[in-house]
């Protein structure tokens, strides 16, 4: 849910996906890109990490990001704890009530044979969502771990995608709104995708906001949303 304070625009970002699929690793490169690059969007403070001596999410991490270009927006960004016994408080941080979640990154562990695992999670968000996903909340799909063998690629993910009707037709006007989908890799040495694929999550959800009043914009043909240029986050 947006935020309004002292004139400043907070916006909510949550990474979601299955335990281990690297929710935390890639919050954790987007926060080193960001602060040791140039970029349009800087990290602000430190990240609160919140894990086991395992390295799994325990409850959630959190993060809060500025836009340099548009220095009054802020995205606060969030994991949720990707293991089974945690859907309760993954509701509480997707949905509660009065700090709904504005924009969405689905990571996917892209090992084929997390291929169920991962399915499963996707139909927990959707459910979680209720018919919200693209039309009112975008989303972006990362499918992580591209780095290692037996990977599921972008074409095998859309046709999941087209299954759980998250995906649109051309005819449809929530085409130009179909989920991005990144081959990734959260690690920083290996680094793939990772800025990118926020940038473009940030700049979706300033459009939702700025042009559609928390829904999928449009403007008669729809494509100029398209062009990066229409908006500087």
């Amino acid at each position: 849910m947006v935020l309004y304070k002292d004139g400043k625009v907070y916006l909510k970002i949550v990474y979601w996906g299955m335990g281990g699929s690297g929710k935390t690793t890639i919050l954790k490169t987007l926060y080193q890109i960001t602060k040791e690059s140039k970029k349009d969007i800087i990290p602000i403070g430190e990240l609160q990490i919140i894990e086991k001596e395992s390295g799994a999410t325990l409850y959630f991490d959190r993060g809060l990001f500025q836009s340099t270009k548009q220095k009054k927006v802020f995205y606060r960004v969030y994991t949720v704890a990707g293991q089974k016994g945690f859907s309760p408080l993954r509701r509480k941080i997707f949905d509660k009530t009065d700090d709904q979640t504005d924009a969405v990154i689905l990571v996917v562990d892209s090992q084929t044979h997390f291929l169920e695992d991962n399915v499963e999670s996707l139909l927990e968000l959707k459910n979680m969502a209720r018919d919200r996903l693209i039309n009112e909340i975008p989303m972006i799909v990362m499918l992580n771990k591209q780095d290692l063998d037996n990977v599921i690629g972008v074409e095998d993910f859309k046709l999941i995608l087209k299954d759980e009707k998250l995906w649109y037709d051309p005819d449809n006007k929530l085409y130009i709104w179909n989920p991005l989908i990144y081959a990734s890799c959260a690690l920083y040495e290996k680094k793939k995708e990772i800025y990118r694929s926020f940038h473009e999550c940030a700049r979706r959800t300033v459009l939702y906001h700025i042009y559609g009043d928390g829904k999928a914009p449009f403007d008669g043909d729809g494509d100029s949303f398209l062009d990066t240029s229409i908006v500087n986050i």
